[in-house]
């Protein structure tokens, strides 16, 4: 009868493990797939201001390995609004869209097409951490997922993750803000002399 229990009790502890890692991997693969079918409706989302722009920014970050052009909705943004307004706002809704990586690398099964190039990146996250996750957040580069993906499955704490990522984001976000901006000022010119 004992080791009835003892069984029981270790499926039941199996279970609680499985579980929280199953859902966050379907979490993960719905919001991309919702994100994925509605791609077309979120530019309708550009009229509501700062909150169209974190929901385009969330939204856009929140695939998985599918790009989403966010970057484009923030230098349109900057060419209209204080830029650092612009890339703080945007920089938070990417860095809490990336999490659906990191839930997708916790759950301990993300599909991943590059086996290769996700070693690489999970081998940097284990010897520089932090410093990955801000390098690849800072710079516009489709290996940003597989570095989410990695710190969910390395267990980084998620407020370790969150910070860094939104660190990363938020100065890219500024500077592109910043050449939205610019761009106002110098393209009327620069096509007055063309024609």
């Amino acid at each position: 009868m004992s080791n009835e229990r003892a069984e029981e009790k270790r499926a039941g502890i199996a279970w609680r493990r499985v579980l929280p890692r199953a859902g966050a991997i379907l979490f993960a693969v719905a919001v991309t797939v919702a994100i994925f079918l509605l791609s077309d409706r979120l530019s309708e989302l550009r009229g509501y201001g700062l909150i169209g722009l974190f929901l385009i920014s969330l939204l856009g970050n929140a695939t998985l390995i599918l790009p989403a052009p966010s970057l484009a909705a923030v230098f349109a943004f900057g060419a209209s609004m204080p830029p650092i307004e612009v890339g703080l706002v945007a920089g938070a809704g990417m860095a809490i869209g990336e999490l659906t990586g990191y839930l997708a690398g916790f759950g301990g099964s993300a599909v991943i097409e590059n086996r290769q190039r996700y070693e690489q990146i999970k081998a940097y996250m284990g010897k520089y951490g932090l410093l990955t996750v801000f390098v690849l957040s800072l710079i516009p580069n489709p290996l940003m997922d597989l570095a989410g993906i990695a710190s969910g499955a390395l267990k980084m704490p998620v407020g370790h993750f969150l910070l860094a990522c939104f660190a990363g984001k938020v100065l890219k976000c500024i500077a592109f803000a910043y050449l939205g901006a610019g761009a106002v000022s110098i393209l009327p010119p620069f096509f007055s002399r063309l024609l």
